[in-house]
Formats: C-alpha cells, sequence, structure tokens
C-alpha cells in the first residue's frame, strides 16, 4: 500500500486505531466529523492488514522488534497466516460495524458518543496487536489491553445493570489472565528459554506428559476470552452492552481474540507434537466438548434474545479450542477458518437483534410473533446467518464444522462427531423457532410498536454481512490455503 514495506504496513497497522482514537477525541464536538474519523480509520485498517495479505501467502513473514523492554523480552511483531486471518476479521468488520454503530447510536440518541468510538478504535488497534504478537509478552500486553478498553464499552449504559455486568466482565477475565495465563507464560519462559512463537512448538520435547497437561490447563483456563466453561459467566454479563458493542464482543474483537490465542499458543507454544504425546491434551477434547453441548442447551431456556446468542456463542467457541485440542492438520485448519464463519454468522445475527430494538424495542423472543412480516429483510438475514450457525450449505458455518469432524476422526475421536451432530441439531432448536415466530405467525392484537425496517445505516451492515455467510461457502478454499502453511511449515 502506498510503495511500504510489509514491515512498515505492519507496523501502520497496529498504530493507526489509536491515532484514529486521537483524532476522534479530538473531534468530539462535531459528530459528523469524529464519525468520519471513525470510518476513514476502520477503511484505511482494513486496506493496509489487506495489502499484507499478497506477501504473506507468496511466503513472506514481516517481522519487526521495537525495543527490549527487559532483557529476553522485546515488543516484537511478526505477520504469520493465523494472526492475518485474524486481523483480516477484525479490520474488515470494524467497517460495517462502524456504519451499524452511527445508525443505531444516533437512533438511540446515545450518549457518551465519542467515548464510545475512541473506546472501540483502541479495542481494534488491541486486537490487530495481539494478532501481530510475535511472542508471549507481546501478546499478553496487547490481550490486556484489549480488556481494559472494553470495559467502558460494557458500562456504557451507566446504570446498575451495566456496572455490574462490566465488574463481572473485568474480574473474570483481568482475574484469569493475571492468576492462570501470566503463570503460564512464566513457565513457558522456565521451561523453554524463550517466549517467541516458534513453528514446531518452544516446548523441549520429551517433556512429561502431567507437565504438559498441567500447562494447557494454565493456558485454557487463563485465555478467558475463550470463553470455556466455567468460567464464561463474562460474556452472558457483558450483553448489558449496546447492540454494537455485542457484535464487538462476539464477531468482531474480543472473543476471537480469546480462540485464536489458544490456537495460537497450541501451534506456536505446544507444538502439536508434545500436545499429543501421551495423551495430554485428551482432557482438553472432552472438556470442550462437554462446554459446546452445555452451553447450547442453556441458550435453549434464554427468552431474552441477546442472551440466548450469548450462549450460542459460547458454544460456538468451543468448537475452536475442540479443533486446538484434537490438533491434527485438518482440524487446526478448520478452527481457524471457523474464527472466520462464526465471525460473519454472528455478527449478523447481533446486528439483527439491534436493529429490531432500535424498529420495535423488542428484547424478548416471546415478543418476535410476526415481526419478520413488518421486517422481512432483517429476519430474512437473521434466517441466513442462523443457517451458517448451524452448518448447513451454501452458507460458509458448514466447512469449518466438517474439517473439525474430520480431524477428530483422523485422532481417533470419533464421538467428536457425535457432538458436532448434536450441536447442530441443538442450534436448530434454539435458532430456527426464532425465524418460524417472525413468518409464521401472526402478530399479537396489541402489538403496534413495528413500523418497518430499522434505519438504513442499521440494515445495509446486515445485508453486507449476511451475503458474506454466503460467498464465504464458496471462498473456503482460499482461507485453506492461507491456513496452509500453519500445519506445513518445518519446527522451529
Amino acid at each position: 500500500m502506498l510503495g511500504l514495506s510489509p514491515e512498515t504496513t505492519m507496523l501502520a497497522a497496529v498504530v493507526l486505531p489509536f491515532i484514529g482514537a486521537i483524532a476522534i477525541a479530538f473531534l468530539h464536538r462535531s459528530p459528523n466529523l469524529r464519525e468520519a474519523a471513525t470510518l476513514v480509520t476502520a477503511v484505511l485498517l482494513a486496506a493496509l492488514v489487506w495489502s499484507l495479505a499478497g506477501p504473506v501467502m507468496a511466503g513472506a513473514r514481516p517481522d519487526v522488534a521495537l525495543i527490549e523492554v527487559v532483557p529476553g523480552l522485546p515488543l516484537a511483531f511478526k505477520v504469520e497466516p493465523l494472526g492475518l486471518m485474524f486481523a483480516l476479521v477484525a479490520s474488515t468488520l470494524w467497517i460495517v460495524n462502524s456504519i451499524y454503530s452511527i445508525g443505531y447510536m444516533r437512533a438511540h440518541d446515545e450518549p457518551r458518543q465519542t467515548t464510545f468510538y475512541v473506546c472501540f478504535a483502541i479495542a481494534l488497534g488491541s486486537a490487530v496487536g495481539l494478532a501481530f504478537s510475535r511472542n508471549l509478552f507481546t501478546l499478553f500486553l496487547f490481550y490486556e489491553l484489549l480488556t481494559l478498553s472494553t470495559y467502558p464499552l460494557v458500562t456504557h449504559n451507566g446504570d446498575r445493570k451495566a456496572l455490574i455486568g462490566g465488574r463481572i466482565y473485568l474480574m473474570l477475565l483481568i482475574g484469569s489472565s493475571m492468576v492462570l495465563l501470566l503463570p503460564a507464560i512464566i513457565v513457558t519462559a522456565f521451561l523453554s528459554g524463550t517466549t517467541e512463537f516458534t513453528a514446531g512448538g518452544i516446548l523441549p520435547k520429551g517433556l512429561d506428559a502431567t507437565i504438559v497437561g498441567l500447562l494447557l490447563a494454565l493456558y485454557a483456563f487463563g485465555i478467558g476470552k475463550a470463553a470455556l466453561m466455567p468460567l464464561h459467566f463474562w460474556l452472558p454479563s457483558a450483553m448489558v452492552a449496546p447492540t454494537p458493542v455485542s457484535a464487538l464482543l462476539h464477531a468482531v474483537a474480543v472473543v476471537k481474540a480469546g480462540v485464536f490465542t489458544v490456537l495460537k499458543v497450541v501451534i506456536y507454544v505446544f507444538g502439536v507434537e508434545t500436545l499429543t504425546a501421551g495423551g495430554a491434551r485428551d482432557w482438553l477434547v472432552y472438556f470442550a466438548s462437554a462446554t459446546l453441548i452445555a452451553a447450547s442447551l442453556v441458550a435453549l431456556t434464554r427468552q431474552n434474545l441477546k442472551a440466548r446468542l450469548a450462549y450460542s456463542t459460547v458454544s460456538q467457541l468451543s468448537y475452536v479450542v475442540l479443533a486446538a485440542a484434537i490438533a491434527t492438520s485438518s482440524s487446526l485448519i478448520g478452527g481457524g477458518m471457523h474464527i472466520v464463519m462464526h465471525a460473519a454468522g454472528k455478527i449478523t445475527l447481533f446486528f439483527c437483534a439491534g436493529a429490531i430494538y432500535v424498529a420495535a424495542h423488542k428484547t424478548e423472543i416471546g415478543e418476535l410473533d410476526g415481526i419478520g412480516r413488518r421486517m422481512p429483510v432483517t429476519m430474512a438475514a437473521f434466517f441466513i446467518a442462523s443457517l451458517s450457525i448451524i452448518g448447513l450449505p451454501p452458507f460458509g458455518g458448514v466447512w469449518s464444522k466438517w474439517l473439525i469432524g474430520a480431524g477428530a476422526l483422523d485422532a481417533g475421536f470419533a464421538f467428536v462427531v457425535g457432538v458436532l451432530m448434536v450441536s447442530s441439531l441443538l442450534n436448530v432448536a434454539y435458532l430456527l423457532p426464532i425465524v418460524g415466530r417472525a413468518f409464521f405467525l401472526p402478530p399479537k392484537p396489541d402489538d403496534h410498536d413495528v413500523h418497518g425496517e430499522a434505519p438504513l445505516a442499521c440494515l445495509i451492515p446486515i445485508v453486507i454481512t449476511a451475503t458474506l455467510c454466503l460467498v464465504l461457502f464458496f471462498a473456503a478454499g482460499t482461507i485453506e490455503e492461507l491456513l496452509r502453511p500453519l500445519v506445513t511449515a518445518r519446527p522451529g
């Protein structure tokens, strides 16, 4: 882009959102200019990240060390396929989320809008910094910054419910990272003598399987953003936030940062050979499978639309953790692909939930009878996204589930295929009745709240992300090509 080297482009992508946050704050007296700064920053960030795709797919690995904070712990960045994929998801969806946010925040005349856009930009900068981290030290810094920058977004409404939700959010995420993740990083550095991400892993070969299993537990539960039960409560608690924030949490940055980190640690810290030796990872296969089913069962019981979608996310995140634990070529690629597929589907579902709230002020599933007749575009998009989350063709979600299942068979975990099938049936049970209510039940006689679709600034992003669910079905080969080096690179 503009003749920049890949290294300069990478650093520009990390820094740009923070510069955008300053510009947004400076323009707080002019809402139009403030929102223009948000959109310009989002578009420029996506352009920078997308310009790295060609070089990385051709084999380049841009690498820059900025400063050595203490001896052996540099603040350093490197673009590799998994990080690039996460950065592409975050930067691309930030554009549509920004458009949606403008429509949503203006429609509700929300307070503290400048703070909202500033924190959003910092969160995206943190996500990109995390994506391009070259070592565990850099990753940990941006992981924590992502938590801190999203806390004001969770508590945006400022009421008691928001403050309680924010307290749970901060306590669980900071607590898990300080009590479990940080010790895991320290133990890793002690055992291996480095924190640098390396193909094939950095842990010494022949390490006792019990030690590997315990270290894996520290990482799996210490990465609280992955929402593995029982450390998942922060996610439904955070649903008190405005819908654009929910979309950020579930699709753009926060939970995706969690499962991305799990995948990155498995591939570049443990390595497949060390992780699978002696059955060190077997417990996580069973634990992730249990979370996958349990969260879906809880989703069935929730009548608040955002709460049901929140527990759906807990379940869907477990697909990626499960893929990482299975640790075969197919499952690791499938786990990376699921980050993309779930992002498109879940952001569409949350956009639809927000549009329903904007247009009809409805939040409960029992209130949605007949709403599809008055909001047909919104509910059609909800249907498309649901089919992708369920894993039905011709929508993107089918490919990641297929690869994870194939990887499970390769690793001898045949029961996982049954788990995936049951999960998909539960997805049908908690998503499609919402669509059925909307299109096939008559509106309640006293329901006069729905007058049509949400504003165009909300509706256009919904159409874009729903279309993306279809496009990704045909783009799965390109995603697989990007991720293939993860399982073919020689150990470092």
